[in-house]
C-alpha cells in the first residue's frame, strides 16, 4: 500500500501518523504471516532502532482498537497480527499455531435479543484444528 494512503488510512481513524506507528502498520500491510507482537517489534526495530518494545506493543493496541489491524488469538500461544483491507476468516492449526486466511464468507450474527445490551461491531469465524503440513503427520501417527 502507498505511503500516503496509509497515513490517510491513520488520520482517518483518528490517530496521528507517528513514524512508529507507520513502521507497524506498514510492516503488517507487507507482512500476511499473522506475526507476533515480538515479532513485529524486532521487525521494526532493524529498521529504525529508537521504536521500543513498549512503544511497538502500544501502536499495536491503538490500531486494534481503530479497526485498522485485527489481533488474531491462538490459545496457549502469543497474538498474532493481521492487517489486511478485505474481510476474510481465519484458520487456526492446533498443532503448530500457524494462522491462516480463508476466504470470507457472510455469517450471520447473533440475534439482538440473545445479546442484551451488547453491539456487535464485527462477527468473524475462526477455524481450528490441523493444517495441510500437521494433518499428514497426524494421520501417519495414528497408523503406527
Amino acid at each position: 500500500m502507498e505511503a500516503q494512503l496509509i497515513r490517510q488510512r491513520l488520520e482517518d481513524s483518528g490517530l496521528r501518523c507517528t513514524p512508529q506507528r507507520f513502521s507497524v502498520i506498514s510492516f503488517l500491510l507487507a507482512h500476511h504471516e499473522h506475526p507476533t507482537a515480538a515479532e513485529i517489534f524486532e521487525a521494526v526495530n532493524r529498521v529504525d532502532p529508537r521504536s521500543s518494545r513498549a512503544t511497538t506493543y502500544n501502536n499495536l493496541r491503538d490500531l486494534v482498537e481503530a479497526g485498522l489491524v485485527r489481533q488474531v488469538a491462538a490459545e496457549g500461544r502469543a497474538a498474532r497480527f493481521d492487517a489486511k483491507d478485505e474481510e476474510h476468516h481465519h484458520f487456526i492449526c492446533d498443532r503448530c499455531g500457524n494462522v491462516e486466511d480463508i476466504e470470507w464468507h457472510a455469517i450471520k450474527p447473533p440475534a439482538p435479543e440473545t445479546l442484551g445490551k451488547r453491539i456487535v461491531r464485527e462477527c468473524e469465524l475462526i477455524v481450528r484444528g490441523l493444517c495441510t503440513q500437521c494433518a499428514p503427520r497426524k494421520r501417519a501417527a495414528s497408523k503406527h
